[in-house]
């Protein structure tokens, strides 16, 4: 599909390129449930866009085409000891101002909590900071999601904005949580912790 191939290779999984023997398979982990237990956390308060296989291979395509202007993809999976577990994207916010913001869906619970969120994380934001003359990578969740706070909290984010009630979602009002980290930050952290 894509004609440059993106390979990032972490510690206890890699971060690489959607080819097209994969949509299948990433298909039936978005799509393969009624009702999937990831969604209930990332962004429940908007619709899962319905496709059949036919129409997310589309669209998978349709996002490849759009990067035929020299920028890296915005979208890779997530994979796991040869397990395609979720996705990592980008998307501009923005773009005159390069305002990007990340996103990350892990679409099967068991590898929940177990610390993948945190390092595919680490490496699409350093690939973000590589990739593009951005000062600022941000993420936004909402504020019944706790994990995914968490995850930007170890990744040196912070706390940009939290604006109040403005999610609702099972009959509940939630805030929306804006979280960001700057270049030179991601930079003092790494060389601090050594994160790569």
């Amino acid at each position: 599909m894509s004609a440059v191939k993106t390979l990032l290779k972490g510690d206890t999984l890699q971060l690489r390129s959607i080819t097209d023997h994969d949509i299948p398979e990433l298909y039936q982990l978005i799509y393969g449930k009624a009702d999937p237990e990831w969604k209930k956390w990332d962004a429940p308060y908007y619709p899962l866009e319905p496709h059949t296989l036919e129409t997310y291979r589309s669209h998978e395509h349709a996002r490849i085409e759009r990067l035929r202007n020299g920028e890296p993809d915005s979208r890779l999976i997530i994979e796991v000891n040869s397990s395609l577990i979720g996705t990592v994207s980008y998307y501009w916010e923005h773009k005159p101002s390069l305002w990007l913001e990340v996103g990350i869906g892990i679409y099967s619970p068991a590898y929940w909590s177990g610390g993948y969120g945190t390092e595919a994380l680490r490496l699409w934001i350093e690939h973000m900071f590589a990739s593009f003359p951005i000062a600022r990578v941000g993420l936004t969740t909402w504020s019944k999601n706790q994990r995914m706070m968490r995850v930007g909290e170890k990744l040196g984010m912070k706390l940009e904005g939290r604006l109040r009630k403005c999610r609702i979602y099972e009959g509940k009002y939630y805030d929306s949580i804006r979280m960001g980290i700057l270049r030179e930050e991601w930079e003092q952290l790494k060389s601090r912790e050594r994160l790569f």
